[in-house]
């Protein structure tokens, strides 16, 4: 099972390298996007202890989400082995964000080149901060801060859950994820509703989380970056960030560009105070999103070649 678990993870990232996430294709995370929205408000219109909600809200989005996936994989099955395995391919393609994430990273960078404001507006694509006062070095650190982190929970998280459960597996990763991204802030409006949903993501990337900064720090090496630099960082900062995994990828990409990441930023028009990553060792350069990239894309190389390693001894 977990070497055709492989197969598939392995088109569906040929397919994402190849096409990425086409403009006329309805991605199902808007699908589950849709109903999460239904969902939250139907469960603050009756009322009652929103925390409690808040559990009812995460797993029934996990577990229709799931359930859907594996009714799909069910009806290919009919079709034969081949049929179920073109269509965990595509399951996985759906899943996974590495040319995505480049296309935008460098779409910033692009417009680094046009004007400030151009970049700001660009960056606004894939950041939560305020960006309309951000300087050219800011904006730098938060994409090279967006590609890092992504790299965990948009390329490496997905790939292991596929691996090791596929599409069903990964999809319920997707759900979470996507809850975390609409409902898990600890804000007054959803520290209640959102809370479960925001745990269940912080756990589910735990694991993914450490890999990342290891294969990161092993991609510096390869890449001629600061390997030795990046373990040092991963090592001191990996605590320095209000979730307990962003810190890792985001340290080993702080660390192998010699760059400092994170910091005070305004969210909402409120500074939000966060420990800073890495050392300020030279300022961000828009050369860095190109460095991010690459780390990005060789480090999402390394994690299937790890997971190649595992399907042929299991």
């Amino acid at each position: 099972m977990l070497r055709m678990h492989f197969l598939a993870l392995l088109l569906g990232f040929l397919l994402d390298l190849i096409l990425g996430d086409p403009a006329w294709l309805y991605h199902p995370v808007r699908l589950i996007g849709k109903y999460i929205t239904f969902a939250e408000q139907r469960l603050r219109a009756r009322g009652g202890h929103l925390r409690g909600s808040a559990v009812l809200l995460t797993a029934s989005t996990c577990l229709f989400t799931m359930a859907f996936a594996g009714f799909l994989l069910w009806l290919l099955s009919l079709c034969g082995t081949w049929a179920k395995l073109l269509g965990m391919a595509v399951m996985d393609w759906l899943g996974i964000a590495v040319r995505d994430m480049i296309k935008e990273a460098q779409g910033v960078r692009r417009a680094l080149h046009l004007s400030l404001p151009d970049a700001r507006h660009q960056v606004a694509r894939i950041v939560g901060r305020d960006t309309d006062r951000l300087t050219a070095e800011e904006i730098v650190q938060a994409t090279v801060e967006t590609v890092a982190e992504n790299t965990t929970d948009g390329v490496i998280s997905p790939m292991l859950y596929a691996f090791l459960g596929g599409p069903v597996l990964l999809w319920g990763f997707k759900a979470a994820s996507t809850l975390d991204s609409m409902v898990g802030y600890m804000d007054e409006k959803y520290r209640d509703i959102g809370w479960s949903s925001a745990r269940l993501d912080d756990v589910l990337n735990f694991l993914p989380a450490r890999l990342t900064a290891a294969l990161m720090i092993l991609t510096a090496f390869f890449m001629g970056l600061d390997g030795r630099n990046a373990l040092r960082i991963v090592r001191r900062d990996h605590r320095n960030h209000t979730s307990p995994n962003c810190a890792w990828s985001e340290a080993a990409a702080a660390g192998a560009m010699h760059i400092r990441l994170g910091g005070t930023h305004l969210y909402f028009g409120k500074p939000v105070v966060k420990p800073t990553i890495g050392d300020a060792d030279r300022a961000a350069k828009e050369e860095d999103i190109g460095r991010a990239c690459r780390l990005l894309c060789v480090t999402a190389f390394l994690m299937m070649a790890f997971l190649a390693l595992i399907a042929c001894l299991a």
